[in-house]
């Protein structure tokens, strides 16, 4: 099965499309984007609740394996193509960058992405208002989502240290949108560590190839 060319279902603007993206990119697999887009006037296809039950994306398709959620496609290709390990060896390593990218789902996304970006940036790009007091509301809990990043960061250009590893791929889509808003950027400057790896990440091939605008 590994011969077969992997399908990706989703939108390229979607954060958690990049995250997988940027696993196969970095597993150097040939894949193909299969748009779907959620937000789209039409809705959903109906195709697609056959992929994705909930209908979100992304969703993944690899001969008779079909995947959704991101965390799983992205382990799913890391442990099944040949190329660089995205995870540690180390049980204990492996255990904190499956700590990073939960605490990155639970609590970075929403955040980061919906309260800040789209609030600060996106609405009053298209014309909308931001709703100043849910920026104001979602500033605590991003200051501590970076506070524990920075304190979870290894000595090295990533988040695990020397070894480039799916907590990396799974924060840097969410941080792309963060740092567009300025109280992102004013934030990511207090913390040396994530902006040094914020700044080797940004420029990474897979993470140019996969750029949208950001």
């Amino acid at each position: 099965m590994a011969a077969e060319r992997p399908r990706l279902f989703g939108a390229a603007y979607s954060v958690y499309v990049r995250i997988a993206r940027l696993a196969l990119i970095e597993k150097g697999v040939d894949h193909e984007l299969v748009p779907v887009d959620i937000f789209s006037p039409e809705g959903i296809p109906d195709w697609y609740r056959e992929r994705h039950p909930f209908g979100k994306i992304p969703a993944f398709e690899h001969g008779s394996l079909r995947l959704f959620e991101t965390a799983a496609i992205a382990r799913y290709v890391d442990e099944a193509f040949p190329g660089p390990a995205l995870q540690p060896a180390d049980v204990a390593e492996r255990a904190v960058m499956n700590q990073i990218v939960g605490l990155l789902d639970a609590y970075a996304y929403r955040t980061l992405v919906w309260d800040i970006y789209v609030e600060a940036v996106s609405k009053p790009r298209e014309g909308g208002a931001t709703d100043a007091a849910k920026v104001a509301a979602a500033l605590p809990r991003a200051r501590t989502c970076l506070e524990t990043l920075e304190r979870l960061k290894r000595p090295g250009p990533w988040l695990l240290g020397e070894q480039l590893t799916l907590a990396d791929l799974h924060a840097a889509p969410m941080f792309a949108y963060f740092v567009q808003a300025s109280e992102g950027r004013d934030m990511l400057a207090e913390f040396p560590g994530l902006g040094g790896w914020w700044e080797g990440i940004r420029v990474r091939d897979s993470f140019m190839k996969t750029n949208e605008g950001d």
